[in-house]
């Protein structure tokens, strides 16, 4: 079994994303979290041959380990699949600086959304297909 991959882009800091003192807001790195998890989700499953399905969070928790301000980005953000089961999937989310510094942590519990019914769906094979790709080998067995 091949290496678990890791998705990361870099998201921009923007003057609004900061307090006065140049901090930028935690919701805002909840913010940079969703940006990066979108992205995945639009090109990994579109590379992989398929259509993103609508995706909802049911849950997520963030802890921020230390302060990003203005001079800190772009920063990284690193996404990684913890765990995949029928309808729903957790992903991990790693913040970093420009330095590389470890910024702030998260996981998103997210469940396959049917928008025609607003009820959960099951995940479709591409998107299972593509998820499993992010998976440690750890967490198969």
């Amino acid at each position: 079994m091949s290496e678990a991959k890791i998705y990361s882009c870099d998201v921009q800091i923007r003057w609004g994303d900061s307090d006065r003192l140049g901090h930028v807001n935690n919701a805002r790195v909840v913010e940079f979290m969703q940006e990066a998890r979108a992205l995945f989700l639009k090109e990994q499953v579109r590379a992989g041959g398929g259509r993103a399905g609508a995706v909802v969070v049911r849950k997520m928790d963030a802890e921020f380990l230390r302060p990003i301000t203005d001079a800190s980005g772009p920063v990284r953000v690193e996404v990684s699949i913890v765990h995949v089961g029928t309808s729903s999937f957790t992903m991990r989310h790693v913040v970093e600086d420009v330095d590389g510094n470890v910024c702030a942590a998260g996981d998103a519990l997210l469940v396959a959304f049917d928008v025609r019914t607003e009820t959960s769906r099951p995940l479709s094979d591409v998107e299972r297909e593509v998820l499993g790709r992010y998976l440690p080998a750890t967490a198969l067995a």
